[in-house]
């Protein structure tokens, strides 16, 4: 099973379940939660919808802040630098949290793979890690990885990657358009290139094959869960005995996985609704899907 042999037991790598930290108070914030888990924003690309996620971190605080990989991408950024005020405004958010004292955790992934060399150390306060082993307030451990490597395009071929990696970003332009023309029309954010993932046959054949792959993972190292991301789609399911859990992305769907004080896990979607003369702000809509016992 590809990806599987680097995973060794928590003890060998020297990593430990996340653990509680004296609450966070922030008169800033709308919401408190005791986890916050956020993976693929790919700063550096103008598909990041770096102004609602620095809205949304604003406005939720958190005990421990998972980073789970693809937060900057390289490989965009080696082609071709952009970098804007919204998107220096989430470094800022990130950095803020860690001074209010939030344990800020980042696990690389496959567009920031070059951070994978200084795992094991620590910058500005932010942790950076391989993978970890979070413990929920119910006593659930869960690992927490980005997933690449349990992708065969990335682990056989990744010039192919690399070249997916560009189609995709094409597609995501193509949805600014047409973000821009219904947002004229009154119309609310719709993703072309999310509706296409659940609409190709091929596109969802990956997507289950990549669930069950990472779930099996987990199972195998006898943990009772995983939380990835890298394939941007948000999912709360069970698969066989493991709880795969996985945090959506910020330049298609906007979410973040959530764990409250009793260990509860939701997923949020911090939406831009239509704007209106009462209310032109930002709202988080839960998945309301309860967890699968």
């Amino acid at each position: 099973m590809a990806g599987i042999a680097w995973l060794v037991p928590p003890a060998q790598i020297g990593l430990t379940p996340s653990r509680s930290r004296p609450t966070v108070h922030c008169a800033r914030t709308n919401s408190y939660h005791r986890t916050i888990f956020i993976s693929d924003t790919h700063l550096g690309t103008r598909g990041c919808k770096a102004e609602l996620l620095a809205d949304f971190l604003a406005k939720n605080a958190c005990q421990t802040l998972y980073l789970v990989g693809d937060i900057v991408d390289g490989w965009q950024l080696r082609r071709r630098w952009y970098w804007n005020d919204a998107q220096s405004r989430v470094v800022h958010e990130i950095l803020r949290k860690v001074d209010e004292g939030t344990r800020v955790i980042f696990v690389p992934g496959n567009h920031d793979e070059f951070l994978r060399p200084y795992c094991g150390r620590s910058y500005a306060g932010i942790e950076v890690t391989r993978e970890a082993i979070h413990e929920t307030a119910d006593g659930r451990r869960l690992l927490v990885i980005h997933g690449d490597q349990f992708d065969g395009v990335i682990a056989l071929a990744k010039w192919l990657a690399h070249l997916g990696s560009w189609a995709y970003d094409r597609a995501l332009q193509l949805n600014e358009l047409l973000h821009r023309v219904r947002r004229t029309m009154g119309f609310p954010y719709w993703s072309l290139s999310a509706w296409l993932k659940h609409a190709v046959k091929d596109a969802v054949e990956y997507v289950c094959h990549f669930e069950d792959t990472v779930a099996q993972a987990a199972e195998l190292h006898g943990l009772d869960g995983v939380v990835c991301g890298h394939i941007h789609q948000a999912q709360i399911r069970r698969i066989g005995k493991v709880l795969y859990l996985n945090d959506g992305d910020w330049v298609e769907s906007c979410t973040a996985l959530v764990e409250d004080a009793r260990g509860h896990l939701e997923i949020l979607r911090w939406a831009t609704p239509i704007p209106t003369p009462a209310y032109t702000g930002t709202t988080a809509v839960r998945e309301t899907a309860p967890i699968p016992a």
